[in-house]
């Protein structure tokens, strides 16, 4: 009896193995990396739209949506912009101030506010929602070390979001898409 539960005990054994192996060979245990979500949406004929949307976290556990895109013009002009979007009635950006993006050796770069013609309504604009110019930083942000974005705000403290490193790399490689 004991060396039938042995067999029985080492074919289930045997199976689990092979399957394991199936699934890692599938690659379906393996952690998803972080893979670039970039979509192109064409707003009019010859302009083309990047973008890629990720949710950050601020100091506090509030959710923030960050919207990194690149816009080509039918004139062939480039922009890169970072929108941050905050839950309305919870922070209020000043967008007299600079986004200051810094990492942990201690580079600090700051990324101008540019919402013009973001609102229709120009005399009533959403103080939950900040877009900057990052198309002069691209080059500058190093790839593999997480960035702590702080966004001024009116109140009294600002907000510090975590970018991981994925984030980086998915932000240059929406930069390098051709239109």
């Amino acid at each position: 009896m004991g060396c039938r539960i042995r067999q029985i005990f080492s074919w289930v054994l045997l199976l689990g193995a092979i399957v394991l192996g199936v699934l890692f060979g599938l690659g379906m245990l393996n952690t998803p990396s972080a893979a670039a979500a970039i979509r192109a949406i064409e707003e009019a004929p010859g302009q083309i739209v990047y973008q890629a949307r990720q949710t950050l976290k601020d100091q506090h556990g509030n959710s923030w949506q960050a919207i990194a895109f690149k816009r080509i013009g039918a004139d062939g002009q480039i922009r890169f912009d970072l929108r941050l979007v905050g839950f309305p009635g919870v922070t209020e950006i000043d967008r007299s101030q600079p986004l200051t993006l810094s990492n942990s050796l201690g580079t600090t770069l700051t990324a101008n506010e540019d919402s013009s013609g973001l609102f229709t309504e120009v005399t009533k604009p959403e103080l939950n929602v900040g877009q900057y110019n990052l198309q002069p930083l691209l080059s500058k942000l190093r790839s593999e070390l997480p960035l702590k974005a702080t966004l001024p705000t009116l109140g009294n403290e600002a907000v510090t979001l975590s970018i991981s490193p994925a984030f980086v790399q998915e932000w240059q490689a929406l930069a390098a898409k051709k239109g």
